[in-house]
């Protein structure tokens, strides 16, 4: 588990295919990893990866073919900025929310404009997560924990503080950019745990969350569109 405060920038040295997957080695920058031990979890760019080797000046870990597929680290190369952050401790300051670095879907920044001294993101989520995502409710974006100032359909804003420019790798966000998503992790289990005896049935459709959706704004008389 993390709190999705990011405790420092690193960067990628290299990327080695690995028979249809990859092994990252990942320059750590200024994290402390004195207290880090083969096995243990970092998050890049949001990302939980299992550290395989600690040469001194970073960690190197396997990336899956599922982990390519499902997230923006496909988009990393040589020199490529990220955001880390070490696993959490039962002691640690909960400043932002818990995430488990399992990223949810890829999303897209769309729009950056100054508002005074901060800058304001327009990102786009994937269709599916739109339903996630609340008015001053918490995301994950790239491993950082962000509060959610709008919404309009699947797009949402960001309003980015200086202090948080400068210390994770949004400073570096341009409209194009994919970033990794990671929705609150109690509106994912609420929905699940909604859906009841039916969470053990087949959905062919894949669309059980859906049709939940649907069948509780019919019991409480909300319009359907």
């Amino acid at each position: 588990m993390f709190t999705g405060i990011i405790a420092a920038i690193g960067s990628i040295r290299a990327l080695s295919p690995q028979e249809g997957d990859v092994r990252l080695h990942v320059a750590t920058g200024t994290l402390d990893l004195t207290d880090v031990k083969l096995g243990d979890s970092i998050a890049v760019n949001g990302v939980c990866l299992t550290a395989v080797a600690l040469p001194g000046d970073g960690f190197w870990a396997d990336v899956s073919r599922e982990t390519l597929a499902c997230t923006a680290l496909s988009t990393l190369q040589a020199g490529s900025r990220v955001n880390l952050e070490k696993a959490l401790l039962p002691t640690s300051r909960l400043g932002g929310h818990l995430v488990s670095g399992h990223v949810d879907g890829v999303g897209e920044v769309l729009a950056r404009a100054e508002n005074a001294r901060a800058v304001q993101f327009t990102l786009r989520a994937p269709r599916e997560l739109a339903k996630y995502i609340a008015l001053k409710g918490s995301i994950t974006v790239d491993g950082t924990s962000l509060t959610v100032n709008a919404v309009n359909g699947a797009e949402f804003e960001l309003t980015i503080v200086p202090h948080t420019l400068s210390e994770t790798i949004m400073g570096d966000y341009q409209p194009g950019q994919s970033v990794n998503l990671e929705v609150d992790l109690l509106a994912r289990y609420l929905e699940r745990l909604l859906l009841g005896d039916k969470a053990a049935e087949s959905a062919p459709s894949g669309n059980l969350g859906e049709d939940l959706g649907a069948r509780l704004m019919a019991e409480h008389g909300a319009p359907q569109s």
